[in-house]
């Protein structure tokens, strides 16, 4: 259990869950909750799981029997975990293959309140289709759009894995209101890349999510899975980024670790007074965003 806190007060404090996974899904159900009490006694508020924590990353093949894995919202886990959250009075993101009804299923977020009910949930907007990343198969892409859940200790963006390359999904987040945004996540090295090539895309993969925290001035918080399963040795390295960018907790890269952090949220209010890009957008002229690609000059020109 690793430790990072700040000056006492009502600040929320984050609890970042790295575990490696088993072929079991109840096993790795009880090691989460497991990991969710332990983190509260420890200060944590907020508990966040990484993506997927129920299984094994199966989307590593296609096979229609894997979405055997999938469950309702509500479901076994979040009452499972809604009682952990009672019990402790902790917030809990938790990353679910949700089954929506026959034939449609979504990666989904649940946040669950300190009440052990579900608070609010976030289906994954935008699905990777890449080597060993077969999401596509698996996941209609979410049509909730991009949240702000209130909780006692903040107000709470979720957004997962493949979402956090994206930074208008960051900023939408952002301007609902949230003061941390959550990146419950599954990445890890691709046995066909060389080491220089693993290493760009982990500093690009970090590097993104910090761009976010300085461009929208808010925490960002990005929990990884550890270990080996099938080809993908995930990197692990959980870690927490404040309001200027800045990685205040990073987890081990080869084993599993829960992170206590607190955030300290009137560090949003200083770096947006001195780095007010909120106040400087063009609004009046982003429309051009809602657009795949401009082939032509604006006017024909």
């Amino acid at each position: 259990m690793s430790k990072k806190r700040g000056a006492a007060g009502r600040n929320p404090v984050v609890g970042l869950v790295q575990m490696t996974c088993d072929e079991r899904p109840d096993k790795n159900l009880k090691k989460a909750i497991d990991r969710i009490d332990r983190a509260a006694k420890d200060g944590a508020t907020i508990v966040c799981l990484q993506e997927l924590f129920r299984s094994q990353y199966f989307c590593q093949t296609e096979d229609i029997k894997l979405f055997s894995l999938a469950e309702s919202i509500p479901g076994p886990s979040t009452e499972a975990i809604g009682k952990i959250a009672k019990q402790r009075k902790v917030v809990v993101i938790a990353s679910l293959f949700e089954r929506r009804t026959a034939g449609v299923y979504h990666n989904t977020a649940v946040i669950i309140g300190p009440d052990g009910r579900i608070a609010g949930k976030y289906r994954k907007m935008h699905i990777p289709d890449d080597p060993l990343y077969y999401e596509k198969f698996y996941f209609t892409p979410g049509d909730l759009g991009f949240l702000t859940h209130n909780t006692p200790q903040a107000k709470c963006g979720v957004l997962v894995c493949w979402d956090q390359w994206f930074p208008e999904a960051a900023r939408l987040t952002a301007l609902g209101g949230a003061q941390i945004l959550f990146y419950p996540t599954a990445i890890g090295w691709l046995p066909t890349e060389g080491e220089e090539m693993n290493q760009a895309q982990h500093q690009a993969w970090e590097t993104i999510q910090r761009s976010h925290a300085i461009a929208n001035g808010v925490f960002v918080v990005s929990v990884n899975r550890v270990g080996r399963e099938g080809q993908l040795t995930f990197w692990g390295q959980s870690f927490v980024a404040d309001p200027f960018g800045r990685i205040v907790a990073k987890a081990s890269s080869e084993r599993e670790e829960t992170l206590i952090v607190e955030c300290d949220l009137q560090k949003i209010e200083e770096t947006r007074q001195n780095w007010p890009f909120l106040r400087d957008r063009r609004i009046d002229i982003y429309s051009q965003l809602a657009v795949r690609f401009r082939d032509e000059e604006p006017n024909g020109r």
